[in-house]
């Protein structure tokens, strides 16, 4: 991880601050494919069928091999009692968002980026290969006993955990008590725009909500609204929670009552939706995220 770190701080260039949209359907969203084993079987998001224009596909230079950065999303399990929180939420918004995100993370930096992605559990060998993981919807996560010591062991090693999209006060303390199982020592930590990860690339003055793409859609008519209703609690403000370790290195991000993945899934087809939230907010804060991690 740290060979891979320092091969990015090397790499990494000036942004271009303007992303070229491409264009795409005003469609479906990422988890409609496959039913049963398909789940199981795929590895990457290249293997699914995307919903919008396919994301073009590149190459990295002969040599680099395996150290490029790869947008590895994390597969999750039932629980006990076979409830998941509905459908297979490890997979929403995928494939367009993990294969657009890391086309534009090739676009605008120098970083060379896996233009595959990967799906790994937490319990497979390959997960210590990767130094960032992502973890969508949360708010229904629950974890084995296994894959709990899995990831302590992960982060305390190097690795970093992205935790997005979830609404509402029971999501949230739904995470809170699942990370406490990793951590039972460790607590959330609102993180303050002063922090370094906010103007390392972009730089990021506020903590923008970015809602699903109707929300979104419809915010433009409706006096501006763009959080989720549907849910307890306050679900206007947006959070960003830290995790760090005992050197202050930021182990979990939690970004709470916003959608980046919405906001990476939707290229084209809605124009306002990818202006006002794809092109200025998710795209930013990931990117600004991904060189923080990676360079630290």
């Amino acid at each position: 991880m740290k060979a891979l770190r320092l091969i990015v701080l090397i790499l990494l260039m000036a942004l271009g601050v303007v992303l070229a949209q491409r264009r795409g359907s005003y469609g479906g969203r990422g988890f409609g494919w496959g039913r049963g084993n398909d789940y199981e079987s795929v590895r990457t998001p290249r293997e699914i069928p995307q919903d919008h224009d396919p994301t073009p596909i590149w190459t990295n230079a002969p040599g680099f091999g395996r150290d490029v950065f790869t947008f590895v999303r994390i597969k999750r399990s039932l629980n006990n009692s076979g409830r998941f929180g509905g459908g297979f939420p490890w997979s929403t918004d995928t494939p367009d968002s993990d294969l657009n995100l890391s086309y534009r993370l090739q676009q605008v930096t120098s970083i060379k980026v896996d233009p595959n992605g990967l799906f790994l559990r937490l319990t497979e060998s390959e997960l210590s290969e990767h130094p960032f993981i992502y973890m969508v919807e949360p708010g229904s996560l629950y974890l084995r006993d296994d894959e709990v010591a899995a990831l302590r062991n992960y982060l305390l090693n190097g690795g970093f955990l992205w935790l997005d999209d979830f609404w509402g006060d029971s999501a949230w303390a739904n995470v809170a008590q699942i990370m406490e199982k990793v951590f039972p020592h460790r607590d959330f930590v609102e993180l303050p725009l002063t922090h370094p990860l906010y103007h390392c690339v972009f730089d990021i003055k506020s903590k923008g909500q970015v809602p699903n793409v109707r929300t979104g859609s419809a915010s433009e008519f409706n006096n501006g609204v763009t959080w989720e209703t549907f849910h307890d609690g306050d679900t206007r403000t947006v959070h960003h929670g830290a995790i760090l370790d005992d050197k202050g290195r930021m182990m979990v991000f939690a970004t709470h009552n916003t959608d980046n993945g919405d906001g990476w899934e939707w290229e084209g087809g809605n124009h306002y939706y990818f202006e006002h939230f794809s092109e200025k907010i998710s795209y930013p804060l990931a990117i600004n995220v991904i060189f923080y991690v990676m360079t630290h």
